[in-house]
């Protein structure tokens, strides 16, 4: 299995993982592994536009530009009135 080295890691951010390993009930390198394989599993947006324009991506939706448009103004009227 390949192994990673990371150098200079500033001190705040190694005591945050290794508290949250901690937490988690495990070794901060099974806690960096678990969320490195999160990290790899979980698509960035420009592979999901990849997927979408290779039609990797069924399309389901059937809304129009204007009752998209529409839904979203009165979202955000919503959540200014609030």
């Amino acid at each position: 299995m390949p192994n990673v080295l990371i150098r200079d890691l500033p001190a705040d951010v190694h005591a945050v993982l290794t508290r949250r390993a901690e937490t988690a009930g495990q070794s901060l390198q099974q806690f960096l592994v678990t969320a490195l394989e999160r990290m790899a599993r979980t698509p960035t947006p420009d592979e999901l536009f990849d997927r979408l324009d290779a039609g990797a991506i069924r399309r389901r939706g059937r809304i129009g530009f204007a009752s998209a448009v529409s839904a979203l103004d009165e979202g955000r009227a919503d959540r200014d009135r609030r």
